[in-house]
């Protein structure tokens, strides 16, 4: 198959190409039906955010390779997919404080429809016995640039696929190397994201890696539902604890609340596939975030009630191991442990659910899934799930 691929960036060759933009037209590709726009962000505290939008007809996906190729937004016609949070963006990483004392400098820069937790930990700050940081919340791959991207477009099918590498590595550390790839296909209603986390270190290293994907409205109000395949689930904390009864629902607004959050294992096909739905309380548009639970076999629900202005989302969140502590998770052996160049891979396809049909069609294939596992719902936290 004939392709194009055209470097966007490249720190080796202290190369950038600019704002730029591709098309059917000026590759002379036979399959039309898509584009791809580069840009530099220049006010504010975006300023310096490089942003690649992919629009396949259908969609138009913006991706952030200054910020850990994490998605901006995306639109599917009318639909926003993401969410309005009190931080204006995308933030440049230089400008997030992640290593402050108290160590939740992470939220000054959080207002993406998806990035990653990871790599060396993703959970809640976690401090030394004299009160050091050892970990602030969420990790650092966020907040770290990519150092090369590069677009591949096939000719015949037209399919876009943006490819970013970056490095969390240092002196004395762990040394990991994420390779993302956004891909999507002319007129198609979703996008997969394939993952690669290489070891690049002659040492053994550690990685936990969560994919926080967030909604707000039109897709989280009152009545709106998430479901998925469930092997087991259990609220994280004595406030998840009293909302266990409607796990799986939002409600209004609610300023002043306090974040609450649900551990699952999800269950799935028997090659391992599975899915989360959110849809409206119409039943007449949502989401699917499909994944696969070998090498995805943890998920949180994680809802911020809050009034709209403070930031009314909720995460779906695919993951190795669940976000609590590193000290923790790696007590109950969920943190992965990687030697000397191996690679492990992860795939997540987000699909816009259009119109009730659709909908109707995911909830279903939740319940197909969910027939051949008698779901345990514990109404306490799970001690092995949730740290002390």
């Amino acid at each position: 198959m004939p392709q194009h691929t055209i470097t966007l960036t490249d720190q080796s060759l202290d190369l950038d190409v600019g704002d730029m933009t591709l098309d059917a037209a000026s590759l002379g590709s036979a399959a039309g039906g898509y584009s791809v726009a580069k840009r530099t962000l220049q006010a504010g505290r975006s300023r310096g955010v490089d942003v690649v939008t992919l629009d396949n007809g259908r969609l138009r996906v913006s991706v952030l390779p200054t910020r850990g190729m994490g998605l901006w937004r995306a639109m599917a016609g009318g639909l926003r997919l993401g969410w309005d949070a009190p931080v204006p963006g995308p933030v440049h990483p230089s400008l997030v404080p992640i290593g402050q004392p108290d160590g939740l400098g992470w939220l000054a820069g959080f207002n993406e429809l998806l990035c990653r937790c990871g790599l060396q930990s993703n959970g809640p700050p976690e401090f030394d016995a004299e009160g050091r940081l050892l970990h602030g919340l969420h990790g650092q791959i966020a907040n770290l640039p990519a150092h090369r991207v590069d677009v591949t477009i096939d000719d015949d099918s037209g399919e876009v696929a943006l490819r970013g590498v970056v490095d969390e590595s240092r002196l004395f550390g762990n040394k990991l190397r994420l390779e993302s790839i956004v891909s999507l296909r002319p007129g198609e209603p979703r996008w997969t994201i394939t993952d690669r986390v290489t070891n690049i270190s002659a040492e053994p290293g550690e990685l936990e890696l969560l994919y926080h994907v967030n909604f707000g409205p039109p897709l989280t109000v009152p009545g709106s539902r998430v479901l998925l395949p469930i092997a087991a689930i259990a609220p994280r904390d004595a406030v998840a604890q009293e909302d266990f009864q409607t796990w799986d629902q939002y409600g209004p607004e609610q300023p002043g609340s306090v974040e609450s959050a649900f551990f699952i294992q999800p269950a799935a096909a028997p090659d391992g596939s599975t899915l989360a739905v959110l849809h409206n309380a119409a039943g007449e548009l949502g989401v699917a975030v499909r994944f696969n639970v070998q090498q995805l076999p943890y998920f949180t629900i994680w809802k911020n009630r809050q009034a709209a202005v403070d930031g009314y989302v909720t995460g779906l969140e695919p993951a190795v191991n669940l976000p609590n502590p590193k000290s923790f998770e790696k007590q109950h052996g969920r943190v992965l442990e990687l030697p000397p160049g191996e690679m492990r891979q992860f795939e997540l396809t987000i699909e816009v659910l259009a119109d009730a049909a659709e909908v109707a069609a995911a909830t279903a294939a939740v319940g197909e899934i969910q027939q051949a596992t008698p779901p345990q719902l514990h109404d306490r936290p799970n001690p092995d799930w949730s740290a002390p």
